[in-house]
């Protein structure tokens, strides 16, 4: 008889949202592969003491944590740890219940931890059998262990991985309370001086510049010139007098100056009260960036990550590596685990030496990207003269759907243009606009404020572009003598560039540089595989989630309706997000039979004593079986045996204000799109195309590639990525797997 393979996952270290959602994924991913996973409380102390701390999880016991920030399996400082008679015991304890393969979820001193751990352990085991806490025979079923490395800590600062479970939680944190600040400061013509955590990295403090539109931003991995309080003061002061009513800088815990002496808030406070004589207040955002529930995004990563982490350990060989499950590209990564540790630590003791450029090199291309747009925003205005040998006049418009994110997309671009010395010209309500001719001359001072505004100040339209309707956009280019194009917006933004595109035989006008950048809540457009505003609906979805089962105070079936048209991404990752038990996409379809199976094990769940069952449908996933037909069906199927209940949460995920995620991402895609925009135009050339995110990378498609891309029927992709997730949403909702 083979025995059952039995996992360990421990949380170590300080706390983060999403920890929670990898213990779920870790303890329902062996459950359905067939092994057992035992919870090691209070990390490496529970490891040590043994006993009840080590025990093992059932389905429904990670059930309902998927939202709860913090850890619900503890972690503790635990020094006996450090010493090797504390690693000797826990050993021991660890082949007492059978465990030899780990989860660890922590940052680099836990992660180091658990590698020193795996490099004894055969001398650990062979030390309790000679000490007798073991038999021979129990060390022997165990002469290895394996171990898989998750980073939980909102600092992410782990080279090995893009981001870190908690990291996006902990800048929803320091976003909210930026925009809260923002208002409260200009309504007093107040200085704010916001400290926030981030030890030895730079992140949190450099993305929350970026989607709290900061004025100023201390981080340890780029300090400021020696004099920078005069700098400072006078940035700052010109800002005022060119209409701010408020000052906003941001300063990282780790925050250093160019000889490695501390930059503190309280010094910052300072030195604005006494050259500027501003009224200036100190916030410590504190531990409030680590608590509370996680966002959408680190639910999803944490649970893609949990399952690959036992997926790993069932295929791992018992002389196998430690690795470290990471996130990159938008894809779970594999990478050995102490080459990570050991450039992590690296790059600490690179800023220790004042070693900045070094630092710098070792963090990733986004981020040395963002810190030199940052620089460009926060200036009080554009630099006198620009950048550009000649003057170019652009057109900035928002086109199709509203979506959170394209204010921050059209501040970025009217911001960075004008400091590069161009003309920007904003065109109103989209296609209509140019009919129409309402185009406006965009300045430094009319995009204050768009970064955290959600819906679109520029104004927005579908429309399908008629003959004489582009005799009058091409009119409206010459008579205005257009260099450029930028359209940030949706599916239908895309058409109608796309049709100026196919009719430049005809209109002479049309042949400038066109570019698109994607902005759409439905995540549909061609060439890129997020789309700035998607990630923004999918948080409101998982807060609206979250309310409604609460609600739930029988047994009861929820049937969520979301949003995407024809694309299911929002209602595939929402499921992923919200531990959905059962998904409808437009992409598969619905059928009578997959209905029955739905009926058949929520009943039986319900039996067995499950008090919720969530059920997400996109909005056209079938024109027959509709949100309101499966509600019924499901209240007559279940014959009083539990309630059911529908919920449209329609335009609320469209109107919500932009994510920090996509804040960051709007300015990452505007700022490759203005490169491309005025080389071309300078160039006198004239492609035309999308810019998106693919395979971590920003890359250009041209036009030529639209219809061969898309499925125009239903306005989406020929191939979503995201699809490919699909199995792992259906292992983790149900013990049996879906019909």
């Amino acid at each position: 008889m083979v025995a059952v393979k039995r996992i360990g996952v421990l949380t170590s270290g300080g706390d983060a949202p999403g920890m929670n959602a990898a213990v779920r994924a870790v303890v329902r991913t062996g459950l359905r592969r067939g092994a057992e996973v035992w919870a090691i409380t209070e990390g490496y102390k529970g490891m040590v003491e043994g006993g009840g701390a080590i025990r093992p999880l059932s389905w429904d016991a990670v059930g309902g944590i998927l939202q709860q920030g913090g850890t619900v399996i503890g972690t503790a400082r635990c020094p006996e740890f450090r010493e090797r008679e504390g690693r000797r015991r826990a050993a021991a304890n660890l082949v007492a219940a059978g465990i030899d393969s780990l989860v660890v979820i922590g940052g680099d001193g836990s992660l180091t931890g658990a590698s020193l751990f795996r490099q004894e352990w055969p001398e650990l085991l062979a030390e309790s059998v000679a000490a007798g806490t073991i038999t021979p025979e129990q060390a022997a079923a165990h002469p290895a262990l394996t171990i898989v490395g998750l980073v939980g800590s909102i600092d992410n600062d782990m080279v090995g991985t893009d981001m870190t479970i908690g990291a996006d939680t902990a800048l929803h944190r320091i976003t909210q309370a930026l925009d809260d600040l923002a208002s409260t400061a200009a309504s007093h013509q107040r200085s704010f001086v916001v400290e926030v955590m981030g030890r030895h990295c730079g992140y949190l403090a450099l993305r929350g510049a970026i989607a709290g539109g900061a004025d100023w931003v201390f981080i340890p991995e780029s300090p400021p010139e020696d004099g920078w309080e005069e700098q400072m003061c006078t940035e700052l002061k010109l800002g005022r007098q060119s209409g701010r009513r408020d000052s906003i800088v941001i300063v990282a815990e780790g925050a250093i100056d160019r000889h490695g002496q501390p930059i503190k808030s309280d010094y910052v406070r300072d030195v604005l009260e006494q050259r500027l004589g501003e009224d200036t207040r100190v916030t410590v955002l504190g531990h409030v960036q680590r608590g509370g529930s996680p966002s959408a995004f680190d639910r999803c990563m944490s649970t893609l990550l949990g399952h690959a982490a036992v997926e790993e350990l069932l295929q791992a060989g018992a002389a196998s590596e430690p690795v470290l499950m990471g996130f990159q590209n938008n894809r779970v990564t594999r990478v050995p685990l102490m080459p990570a540790v050991e450039q992590t630590r690296a790059l600490a003791a690179a800023l220790d030496t004042c070693d900045f450029d070094r630092a710098l090199h070792l963090r990733s291309r986004s981020f040395q990207e963002t810190r030199d747009s940052l620089a460009t925003l926060m200036r009080p205005g554009p630099r006198v003269g620009g950048a550009s040998p000649r003057p170019l006049r652009l057109a900035l418009m928002h086109a199709g759907g509203t979506a959170p994110g394209m204010n921050t997309a059209a501040r970025v671009a009217v911001r960075t243009l004008l400091d590069r010395g161009h003309q920007v010209f904003g065109v109103r309500f989209g296609m209509e606009g140019f009919l129409e001719r309402k185009i406006v001359p965009m300045d430094w001072a009319s995009v204050s404020g768009w970064a955290s505004r959600g819906g679109s100040e520029l104004g927005t339209t579908r429309r399908i572009l008629q003959r004489k309707d582009l005799h009058a956009i091409a009119r409206t280019i010459e008579d205005h003598r257009f260099d450029g194009l930028l359209m940030i917006g949706g599916y239908a933004g895309y058409e109608e560039v796309h049709r100026m595109f196919e009719e430049r035989p005809n209109f002479p006008a049309f042949n400038l540089p066109l570019l698109c950048l994607p902005c759409s809540i439905d995540n549909n457009l061609p060439g890129s595989e997020i789309s700035v505003g998607a990630d923004s609906a999918l948080n409101a979805i998982v807060q609206a989630v979250d309310k409604i089962k609460r609600s739930a105070a029988d047994e009861r079936c929820f049937v969520v309706e979301v949003m995407g048209r024809y694309c299911g991404y929002l209602a595939l990752m929402g499921g992923l997000a919200t531990g959905a038990e059962q998904v409808f996409l437009h992409e598969e379809g619905i059928t009578l039979d997959k209905l029955r199976g739905v009926i058949y094990r929520m009943s039986a769940s319900f039996a067995t004593g499950k008090r919720l069952n969530l059920v997400l449908r996109n909005e056209r996933a079938n024109e027959v079986y509709t949100t309101g037909f499966i509600t019924e069906l499901f209240a007559e199927e279940g014959h009083g045996r539990f309630s059911v209940r529908q919920a449209i949460l329609g335009h609320l995920q469209q109107g919500c204000d932009p994510s920090p995620f996509d804040r960051n991402l709007a300015t990452r895609l505007v700022t490759h799109c203005v490169d491309r925009l005025i080389a071309q135009a300078l160039a006198g050339e004239n492609e035309a195309g999308f810019i998106g995110v693919s395979e971590g990378r920003v890359q250009f498609t041209g036009f030529e590639d639209f219809t061969r891309l898309v499925d125009a029927a239903h306005h989406r992709p020929k191939r979503q990525w995201w699809l490919g997730l699909r199995d792992i949403v259906d292992l983790l909702a149900s013990p049996e797997g879906a019909a």
